[in-house]
């Protein structure tokens, strides 16, 4: 009791009733109007700002219609070799001629285009409906170059056509020369098995290269054409490599997702 009717009596002292009293201090009031500062700004920011993002995947530089794998018709033995790699061939041009037990037969491609592989020798023997050529399908000489890309199945819906793509080509120094410059074309809606990407490029180890993350979506990019390259594509450099870049040659895409402003991520 004597120490509460002493609490009591300092609380009714009128001698304290005109002291200050201090809130906080000057570096709490500094604190405290750089965290509103930032905050203020933080919410700004998510309104107006944007953030963009994007998409890597692995590909290869060919043309939109693919190729397709030449298999023997027949089994027998290799005598002679008619076409080169490399070379442009026609439709049902004779590419190989096989010793059979009924006679000499003559492979020929089924669809214009020009010869990527070439897998027969002369001397090999071959079985029927074993694979001999690979023909990717090219109408005209001046048919523009396309990128595949195999995005992964999970990101491909976030990849919309018409995108910025930037590739980055194994056969150009890309820190001396640039990336290459494209657009995407088209998404696939479906994802791609090992099959469905070996019978597009015309090489299984290509399918199993391209599949070996899990099925991807396949991503079409359309290069932009640059007069003044000697590629006939547009870099990120001025003029690009200072020689043209051939089909089939293996390439890593970026692709430019569409900005997104940050509040946009916390709203369903």
């Amino acid at each position: 009791m004597q120490f509460r009717q002493q609490a009591l009596s300092k609380l009714q002292s009128p001698e304290e009733i005109d002291l200050p009293v201090r809130f906080a201090r000057p570096q709490g009031w500094l604190v405290l109007t750089v965290t509103v500062v930032v905050m203020i700004a933080s919410a700004v920011w998510a309104v107006t700002g944007t953030v963009s993002s994007t998409v890597a995947a692995p590909g290869i530089l060919t043309y939109a219609q693919g190729s397709y794998v030449l298999q023997s018709p027949v089994a027998g033995q290799v005598t002679a070799v008619l076409a080169e790699e490399g070379e442009r061939v026609s439709a049902d041009a004779p590419l190989l001629k096989v010793r059979t037990a009924r006679g000499d037969t003559v492979v020929r491609t089924i669809a214009a285009g020009r010869l990527t592989a070439l897998v027969a020798a002369i001397g090999s023997v071959v079985t029927t409906g074993a694979d001999v050529a690979a023909v990717e399908r090219v109408k005209n000489a001046d048919d523009p170059l396309m990128a595949m890309l195999y995005v992964p199945a999970e990101r491909g819906s976030t990849v919309p056509v018409g995108a910025a793509v930037d590739l980055t080509v194994q056969s150009v120094a890309a820190q001396r020369y640039g990336v290459l410059r494209g657009r995407v074309q088209a998404v696939g809606r479906t994802a791609q098995t090992r099959q469905r990407i070996t019978a597009f490029l015309g090489s299984g180890q290509l399918g199993e290269e391209f599949s070996r993350q899990g099925q991807p979506v396949s991503v079409l990019v359309r290069l932009e054409r640059s007069g003044a390259s000697k590629s006939g594509y547009a870099w990120s450099t001025s003029q690009g490599p200072p020689y043209a870049v051939e089909s089939m040659t293996l390439a890593t895409g970026s692709v430019h997702l569409a900005e997104q402003r940050p509040i946009d991520w916390l709203l369903p």
